[in-house]
């Protein structure tokens, strides 16, 4: 493909400066959280920082899935759009542009759907066929959903059958597909919020603690003794961080 029409490649998140710089201050709140908590001590910061950068990669990981999410509930607008449009009788490559309109309205041209529909305008300008459009869009999301829409949509234009027919057919299908993802993460938003109380809750009681009881911590804290005490608690606390969002992420894929 012409390499000016490449658009935005979904493997990866793409960070804004403020979104980057935000992040960058969540992980360091992080290590000064773990620093004061468990060592009381500006040199424990150094190694921490490891913990620090883990967070960020955390984070990354799942701004990565949200925005494919959102791709994806894009996407189904878009083919339902373009579902709708070919049965009022446009042809294809026309009703992908039609749904530009559809698309603007729903989500402004700031949007991931609208961006790729432009693309596919301006490709078909310079006369990229609808299905190299369609199969690079589909190797840059990332989605199985949009995966199969582009691979249906070559067979069915090879085979020369109802493409209408089966393009409007196929959108249904994976809408309804989108659909259940969806209802399932909106089941599973409880049990995450859950799950971030309780990733707080250690804190918060350590924080009652030493407020109500000032020097209780002392002894843990600039001795040998107390650091390994420390240490031990602060690895099997991210050991359980860790495994509780493993748990919550196996529990997504087995429901989908």
């Amino acid at each position: 493909m012409n390499t000016s029409l490449k658009r935005q490649d979904y493997h990866k998140y793409q960070w804004t400066v403020r979104g980057f710089v935000c992040e960058i201050s969540k992980a360091a709140l992080v290590v000064i959280v773990l620093t004061f908590f468990f060592y009381r001590s500006a040199w424990a910061a150094l190694p921490l920082a490891a913990v620090g950068f883990f967070f960020f990669r955390m984070e990354s990981r799942r701004k990565l899935q949200h925005c494919r999410e959102e791709l994806n509930r894009q996407f189904k607008e878009c083919i339902l759009s373009v579902a709708a449009s070919l049965k009022a009788g446009y042809a294809v490559e026309n009703a992908f542009l039609e749904s530009r309109s559809d698309m603007r309205m729903l989500y402004g041209e700031d949007s991931m759907i609208y961006a790729e529909l432009e693309g596919i305008r301006r490709g078909l300008v310079i006369n990229i066929t609808m299905e190299e459009l369609l199969e690079d869009f589909a190797a840059r999301s990332a989605s199985d959903d949009i995966m199969q829409f582009a691979q249906v949509f070559a067979i069915a234009k090879k085979s020369g059958g109802n493409l209408s027919e089966i393009i409007q057919t196929t959108a249904v299908l994976i809408g309804r597909k989108i659909d259940a993802r969806q209802e399932i993460r909106t089941l599973l938003s409880g049990r995450q919020m859950e799950q971030m109380i309780m990733k707080l809750m250690p804190f918060g009681i350590l924080l009652y603690i030493g407020t109500s009881y000032p020097g209780y911590f002392d002894a843990l804290y600039h001795n040998w003794q107390g650091a390994a005490i420390m240490t031990g608690c602060l690895s099997v606390y991210l050991a359980a961080y860790v495994l509780g969002d493993k748990i919550l992420q196996k529990i997504a894929m087995e429901m989908e």
